[in-house]
């Protein structure tokens, strides 16, 4: 049974134009949030979430394939194993 749980926090930097349909594409994504929008400015703030490395990198990566995505930047990222007691 795999109990690890990764979080990743990225800013997407877009075409302007493109941000509606890349916000529908974007929350399309299973456990993906955009808490954050600057539409004039094609920025979005996205928060990712994944069971395990490889299913967030693949994530990430769709990102970087969407119409209209100029650059993905990693900003945070956090991995804890389900039930683990942080301090």
């Amino acid at each position: 049974m795999n109990n690890e749980w990764h979080v990743s926090g990225l800013v997407v930097q877009a075409r302007p134009e493109k941000i509606p349909r890349l916000v529908t594409a974007l929350l399309a994504i299973t456990d993906t949030e955009i808490p954050v929008q600057d539409r004039p400015q094609g920025k979005l703030v996205v928060v990712m979430q994944a069971s395990c490395s490889q299913a967030l990198l693949e994530k990430i990566e769709s990102v970087r394939n969407l119409d209209g995505v100029l650059a993905v930047s990693l900003v945070y990222h956090q991995q804890d194993l389900q039930g683990e007691v942080t301090p």
